[in-house]
Order: C-alpha cells, then sequence, then structure tokens
C-alpha cells in the first residue's frame, strides 16, 4: 500500500488525517503550509489544480474533495469503520457527511475568510458577524446528534462524522464560540481526541483543542 495524505494543520484534512491513524495502516504524511502559500506552488497545484487540501495519492491515483476521499478509504480500508458499512445507517450517515462538508463548513469560510466574498471592509465585517451566527446555530444541530451518540456518532465505532465534528467545534473557537456551550458534542471531542491514533493526528498537527478566548 502506498498512500500519501496531504494535509494542512488545523484543516477539514485532519478528517482522513485522523481516519488513516485510527486504521493504523502505512501512509506517509504530507505538511501544506497554507499561510506560505505551498497549495499554490506547481508540484501541488499539478496534484490538484484547486490548490486546495486534502489530496490523497494512491500509487499513481489522485484523489481530492473530502467526501469523495473519505469514501475511497472506506473501500479500501473496510475494517477502519470510516463510515457504516451498508444500509440506511450508511445513507444516514453519508446525509450527515454531505452537510457538514457542504453547509457547516462553508459557513464557517464567511467567517474566517470573508474576503472571499467582498472586498469591501464594511460589508466583510457583516458577512463574518452574520456567519457566526449562523455557525453557531448549525453546531446546535451537531449538539442534537451528539446528545444521541452511542456512544459515537453513528454508533459504536468511531469514524468520520466524529473527526469532523471535531473540527467544526474547534473552529468555533475561532468564531468567537465556546466550546463548552455544545456540552454533549465537547465531550465527545475530547473522548474521541484521547484514542491513540486521533491523538497521533493531533500532535502531528500540533492541535490545540480549544482555541476560544473570551473577549
Amino acid at each position: 500500500m502506498s498512500l500519501k495524505l496531504f494535509f494542512a494543520p488545523g484543516a477539514c484534512s485532519f478528517v482522513p488525517h485522523a481516519m488513516l491513524e485510527l486504521a493504523e495502516v502505512a501512509f506517509e504524511p504530507q505538511v501544506v503550509k497554507l499561510h506560505k502559500g505551498e497549495q499554490r506552488s506547481p508540484d501541488y497545484l499539478a496534484l490538484n489544480p484547486r490548490g486546495q487540501v486534502p489530496v490523497l495519492v494512491d500509487g499513481d491515483e489522485v484523489v481530492t474533495q473530502i467526501v469523495a476521499i473519505l469514501l475511497y478509504l472506506d473501500e479500501k480500508l473496510p475494517m477502519a469503520g470510516i463510515l457504516p458499512p451498508a444500509g440506511l445507517e450508511r445513507a444516514r450517515a453519508l446525509q450527515v457527511l454531505a452537510w457538514m462538508n457542504n453547509t457547516v463548513h462553508p459557513t464557517f469560510t464567511h467567517v474566517f475568510m470573508p474576503q472571499k466574498f467582498t472586498d469591501d471592509e464594511a460589508a466583510q465585517k457583516a458577512i463574518r458577524g452574520f456567519g457566526a451566527a449562523r455557525y453557531r446555530e448549525l453546531l446546535g444541530e451537531i449538539e442534537a446528534m451528539a446528545t444521541q451518540a452511542a456512544p459515537w456518532m453513528v454508533g459504536v465505532r468511531p469514524g468520520a462524522l466524529d473527526a469532523y465534528a471535531l473540527t467544526l467545534l474547534r473552529w468555533g473557537g475561532y468564531a468567537g464560540i465556546n466550546p463548552a456551550d455544545f456540552p454533549a458534542t465537547w465531550e465527545l471531542v475530547q473522548r474521541f481526541a484521547e484514542l491513540p491514533g486521533v491523538a497521533r493526528a493531533i500532535e502531528r498537527e500540533k492541535l490545540q483543542l480549544n482555541v476560544y478566548k473570551p473577549a
């Protein structure tokens, strides 16, 4: 097996990073320093012309986009429990995964990078404020799911939804949202972070789990 994962510390690429570590398979982690513009280097753009993370390389094959990567890894590593194997349980998990990726995640982009949507500074401030309020609402939906964890988001095995929940709740701190306001999610995230494989990914990315700072 010749797997290589390109990730940026703290980005959504943490999700496949944590899954590969939980699966305990050999892979080559490759850090992409976004603040240094490494995602725009010719070598990286040859892998992903969009200049985004994550990127998974499997031999001569390249897979981009987080949902596609997770589905690819789930098929390749069925023992890892990244997603439920079949049936309605799998469909429900994919439903949440898609929502996290196409709704919750982009909402945070409005908070963290409002300049992507306008170059007007006053408008950027308004976008950031509106986005933060909406992001809190979406974390509330994740909190409702976390209260039903048994003990993980999709049952007895930790998987991709738990890793994404960790990422999204952590980002909330940058939006001025205290993770303690979502106790079920915060408890789940802390348990997930203590798993040896997840802890290795966190250590490699040098992540602080709670980045919230009171105003």
